[in-house]
């Protein structure tokens, strides 16, 4: 009784994933719930083997309201003892990026706000933060992408934000990047060094689209100087051979005799910055040599059968680089001419870049539960690798976790999954796992015996 009081007390977000899609699903079907609601949720299900037997949630917060307006959580990133959560679109966006001290787990005190004053009527999901080194800036920096509520909006657009947070209490703005005014922004983004430039991989979906050809979804830009991003390559599907010079950015006619979606969702690298993993909806996970980040070369691309959706959403490496974790945000798992599935995960042998072959596929108890109809509640979202472990953000799921030891037959071994549940990111740190739940906040999770 009680569960479905606070279902219905709270206040639901909007904006479908794919603008374009006309599902019409949205995000953060649950809302955002108060403090007050929180405290009456029941305890999150935790199941575990192998050397996760001992997960458990150490502490958690919600994030602190601002002028009395209560936003929700997007991405989750760590670094240096300090959490950094992006926020959604609940109650107006313009959360800006929440910093959280993680000295106590139990504990998780939030420090500090910065990038929701800078751009009116947007919200900051994404959120990387790394150490820089290049002649015109040296400490912690921070990229957050901001993507506007209302594309068409005037005298404003979309892109990314830098800032200095070398001090994490004392966040200072360095720079801004914008990209084409009449899309929403950027929506993911990677910050990486390469030699002694600092580079930011970001992901426009639909700038392609909304601009004719004049603007492109992937761009690589320098921030060596955050305080001057200069922008150095986009990528053009239709350099492509299966990409005809007559696709419109969007509807993608593939040789399958389908029309697909396609749009930039995400863009990872390597440790190395040799290679960008570039998640490009149903043109799958394309995989660049950027070695020259002016001239990539394209190497190679993921692929799928004719009846799975693509859906190319994220991507992380594991056994050092050589194998792809792929996942595949499907929530609408009726379409004529396709599996009836929500979105799932496929591993691909990537040692050969120019070659990727598909090793495994998994699937949760949530990806075949096609009686709830169209929503993103069941499927899974983001990845995360840490050693020989997976692990997967999966909404109603919450965070699973599978043993990759052997690429080719992924296994389950543990689940944390919060009462009414919306993990929308996860991140692995060595002494916690860090997960945003778009309703209830920052969870801390404490592996094996870890100490509270």
């Amino acid at each position: 009784m009680l569960a479905s009081v606070l279902a219905l007390s709270v206040v639901p977000t909007a904006l479908a994933h794919d603008e374009l899609d006309s599902s019409g699903v949205s995000k953060g079907e649950q809302g955002v719930f108060s403090n007050e609601e929180i405290a009456n949720l029941s305890e999150a299900k935790v199941e575990g083997s192998k050397n996760l037997s001992f997960l458990k949630e150490a502490g958690a917060a919600q994030l602190k309201e601002i002028d009395g307006v209560q936003n929700n959580t997007a991405d989750v990133f760590a670094y240096k003892g300090y959490a950094y959560v992006g926020t959604h679109t609940a109650n107006g966006g313009n959360g800006g990026v929440r910093v959280f001290d993680l000295k106590d787990p139990a504990n998780p005190v939030e420090v500090a706000v910065f990038a929701n004053e800078d751009v009116d009527n947007t919200w900051q999901e994404k959120v990387i933060v790394k150490s820089i080194n290049t002649p015109d800036f040296k400490g912690d920096l921070a990229v957050v992408s901001v993507q506007q509520l209302n594309r068409n909006a005037k005298d404003t657009s979309g892109g990314f934000l830098l800032y200095d947070v070398t001090n994490p209490t004392n966040p200072k703005k360095l720079g801004y990047w914008e990209t084409y005014e009449n899309t929403r922004g950027t929506h993911e983004l990677y910050l990486t060094m390469q030699g002694n430039k600092a580079l930011v991989l970001a992901s426009n979906p639909y700038a392609d689209y909304y601009s004719h050809g004049e603007h492109k979804d992937f761009t690589i830009v320098d921030v060596s100087n955050p305080a001057e991003p200069e922008t150095l390559w986009e990528f053009d599907p239709r350099i492509l051979d299966e990409v005809p010079a007559d696709f419109n950015g969007y509807h993608w006619k593939s040789p399958d005799g389908k029309t697909r979606p396609v749009f930039n969702h995400s863009v990872i690298t390597d440790n190395n910055a040799q290679y960008a993993y570039v998640s490009m909806w149903d043109l799958g996970t394309i995989i660049f040599d950027i070695t020259d980040p002016e001239n990539p070369v394209y190497l190679s691309s993921t692929d799928y059968a004719s009846n799975q959706q693509g859906s190319a959403h994220s991507a992380a490496l594991a056994k050092g680089g050589n194998v792809l974790i792929e996942t595949r945000e499907v929530s609408m798992p009726v379409r004529p001419g396709y599996e009836e599935s929500y979105g799932y995960t496929r591993i691909f042998d990537i040692k050969d870049k120019a070659n990727p072959v598909l090793l495994s596929e998994f699937k949760t108890d949530l990806t075949e539960k096609v009686e709830d109809g169209p929503t993103f509640n069941n499927t899974v979202h983001d990845p995360k690798v840490h050693g020989n472990t997976l692990y997967l953000s999966h909404y109603a799921g919450g965070v699973y976790t599978v043993d990759i030891t052997d690429p080719a037959n992924p296994k389950q071994i543990g689940q944390y999954t919060p009462d009414q549940a919306n993990v929308w990111g996860v991140f692995v740190d060595r002494n916690y796992v860090l997960a945003s739940d778009m309703g209830q906040g920052l969870k801390v999770l404490v592996k094996n015996n870890a100490k509270q």
